[in-house]
């Protein structure tokens, strides 16, 4: 039977906590796995590496994984002596990770997740009939984020959108639900995308640029109040009903949603025409830690597991299931957002936050 265990790391990063959530199994039921690799993940990761199907199929190559859950960006400030592998949700904190370790030479990114905007129906029509989204299907759509940022710079609200009025729930100022930019990796890309199109299409890289695009990014940030710290536990309020009814979440978990069969009807999908890829970046710290993140590009086995729990493995796109009308199975009209640099990230951040 397989066991979960709970090791506790007291770490604290501005506000990220370390969460102990996964291990792997019994020594009665280990397989043929002989070597642990001890590893710090992204939470969005945790079910993935709990599945008994993705440590079987880790076992059979050799491995069990002890993995703690850690916000990306919060990683920087761990003390990661004594674990095998890192593997943030984007490049930019894992190639802060691999200079603090001096780890050289190319990182592994085996899977990746784009960020998508998830709305209930009420919300995603009336976007669409005010220029601020298209649906190209029942459950899916574009997001507009030049539209929406020219709206966020008018403060407008959901009163002032023609057809909005019909439904109660859909009041007050109109905003994405995001995570906290400084601990969590999708709230830092969400301000990546947003500061490259107020940018006029370029990333954000100087002083002044920063200072040019840091009052929206504020607005943006300001008007949710208290942020989540997972996109974890914004995505299950949002199933849920509870809310804004516009958050930003990563593709892989409404993914992983209906690969456990359940559609809800009131969900739309709108991928926004300028958006960032959450590249799950491997920062190997040992021999094994190498050794796990190239069976994770690399196996079939565990690639399709990946598609599975919602990732997209790099390479051929036909792996990813397109669900129905729900999810796009190729990128097609979504323009990727160059990250700016870890520095300047952190900084537009802070600007973010007040």
């Amino acid at each position: 039977m397989r066991r979960i265990v709970g090791i506790v790391l007291a770490a604290l990063l501005m506000t990220g906590v370390v969460v102990a959530v996964v291990a792997g199994r019994d020594n009665e039921d280990s397989g043929t796995a002989t070597k642990t690799v001890r590893m710090v993940i992204g939470s969005e990761k945790a079910e993935f590496f709990a599945d008994p199907d993705v440590v079987k199929a880790l076992a059979a190559k050799g491995y069990t994984v002890q993995a703690e859950t850690s916000g990306s960006w919060a990683m920087e400030g761990l003390d990661l002596k004594g674990y095998d592998l890192a593997l943030p949700s984007s490049q930019a904190p894992a190639l802060e990770l691999a200079a603090k370790y001096r780890v050289t030479g190319t990182l592994p990114r085996p899977f990746y997740s784009p960020l998508v905007v998830v709305a209930h129906k009420n919300a995603a029509e009336v976007l669409a009939g005010n220029g601020l989204a298209a649906l190209d299907a029942e459950h899916r759509g574009t997001f507009r984020m030049g539209a929406y940022l020219d709206a966020a710079r008018a403060d407008r609200t959901w009163q002032q959108l023609k057809g909005a009025g019909k439904y109660g729930e859909l009041t007050g100022t109109l905003y994405l639900s995001s995570t906290d930019p400084e601990t969590s990796n999708s709230g830092a890309l969400y301000l990546a995308a947003a500061s490259y199109v107020a940018n006029g299409g370029k990333v954000v890289a100087s002083d002044a640029e920063v200072a040019k695009t840091g009052p929206l990014l504020n607005k943006l940030v300001s008007v949710q109040g208290a942020q989540q710290s997972s996109t974890d536990a914004a995505f299950r309020d949002f199933v849920s009903g509870a809310g804004n009814p516009l958050v930003l979440v990563y593709e892989s978990q409404v993914a992983s949603l209906l690969a456990d069969g359940q559609q809800p009807g009131d969900l739309v999908v709108l991928y926004p025409d300028t958006t960032v890829n959450s590249d799950h970046t491997a920062v190997p710290l040992t021999e094994n830690g190498k050794a796990l993140a190239a069976l994770l590009a690399a196996d079939p086995r565990l690639r399709e597991l990946e598609v599975r729990h919602g990732f997209r493995p790099q390479g051929d796109a036909a792996e990813f299931a397109s669900a129905g009308t729900y999810l796009k199975q190729r990128l097609t009209g979504v323009r990727q957002a160059p990250v700016p640099t870890s520095k300047v990230l952190h900084e537009l951040a802070r600007r973010a936050r007040g």
